[in-house]
C-alpha cells in the first residue's frame, strides 16, 4: 500500500499503512485507505516539482475575464468527472497559466482516487528515442508508452513544441487515437493557436497547431477536447526577482511555470 511514498514509517498505526484491518478471521478496509491511496496516486502522477504547488483554488485571475473563464471551465470539468469524459485543450502564449490549470485539474481528479499522469511531450519523445540506442538493456518503446496510453487521465504538456517530423506525428497519432478509441480523457496544453485571419492574433508567418501536428490529428482533438484559449500577459516577468533583473538587465525566462 505504501508504494511510491517515502519510507518514514507507518502513518496509520491501526493498519500499518496496508489499508486493511484484521480482526479475528475478518479483514476490512481501514478508514485511512482512501487518503493513502490518493497520496500514492499523487506521487505516481509524475507532476514536476516546479508545478507541485499548483491548484485550481490557488490560480490567480485578477480582473482578467479570460483567466476567470479558463479556471471556471477547469473546475466544472473536475466537478463533472467521471460522468464527463471529454477533455480540455488549453491554448495561449507563454506564462499565461496553462500548465498550472492542467496540474490543478489532475490533482483534484486524483482526490477522487482516479489515476492521472503528467506527460511532458518533448521528454516523452526523448525517452522513446533512447530505447532505439539500447534496444536490449532497458525499457522498450511500448514500455514507455503503456502508462501514457492506459492511465485514466493524462496531461500532455507543451504539444507542438517538438520539431515536426513524420516520426513525431506517428507517435502522437498513436497516443491520441488509442485514447480516443478507449474514451480516456486528455488535458492538453500548447503555445500554438488555431487560425490565422483578421480576428486572430497570429501573423501570416506564425504557425498554427494544425501546422505543427497536421490536419488529421487537429480534427481528432476537436472531438476529444473542448478548446480553452487563454488571453493574458506572461506573468513570469512580473514575479521575477528584482535583484536578478538589475544584475542581468533582463528578466529570466524560467522564473515561473506556464
Amino acid at each position: 500500500m505504501d508504494e511510491g511514498l517515502e519510507d518514514d514509517g507507518p502513518r496509520c498505526e491501526r493498519c500499518n499503512d496496508t489499508g486493511w484491518v484484521i480482526e479475528g478471521d475478518e479483514a476490512f478496509r481501514c478508514d485511512c485507505y482512501e487518503s493513502l491511496r490518493q497520496d500514492i496516486l499523487l506521487a505516481q502522477a509524475n507532476i514536476p516539482e516546479r508545478y507541485s504547488h499548483c491548484s485550481l483554488q490557488g490560480f490567480e485571475v485578477g480582473n482578467n475575464t479570460s483567466l476567470l473563464r479558463a479556471r471556471d471551465i477547469a473546475m466544472s470539468l473536475v466537478k463533472a468527472y467521471p460522468a464527463r469524459r471529454d477533455g480540455l485543450l488549453f491554448m495561449g502564449g507563454c506564462g499565461v497559466g496553462k500548465t498550472h490549470l492542467a496540474v490543478g485539474i489532475i490533482k483534484d481528479i486524483i482526490s477522487k482516487s482516479v489515476q492521472c499522469l503528467f506527460v511532458d511531450f518533448r521528454a516523452l519523445l526523448d525517452e522513446i528515442k533512447e530505447t532505439y540506442s539500447d534496444p536490449k538493456g532497458g525499457p522498450s518503446e511500448s514500455d514507455i508508452l503503456q502508462p501514457v496510453l492506459e492511465t485514466e487521465v493524462v496531461v500532455l504538456d507543451d504539444l507542438g513544441a517538438e520539431h515536426v517530423s513524420e516520426w513525431v506525428r506517428d507517435r502522437l497519432g498513436f497516443i491520441i487515437n488509442y485514447r480516443y478509441n478507449n474514451k480516456k480523457m486528455m488535458i492538453i496544453t500548447t503555445n500554438y493557436l488555431d487560425a490565422r485571419g483578421k480576428k486572430s492574433s497570429l501573423t501570416r508567418t506564425a504557425q498554427t497547431l494544425e501546422d505543427r501536428i497536421g490536419i488529421r490529428l487537429r480534427s481528432r482533438l476537436y472531438e476529444m477536447c473542448d478548446l480553452v484559449e487563454i488571453k493574458a500577459d506572461d506573468y513570469r516577468p512580473k514575479i521575477a526577482s528584482p535583484t536578478t533583473r538589475n544584475k542581468r538587465g533582463r528578466t529570466p525566462k524560467s522564473a515561473a511555470e506556464e
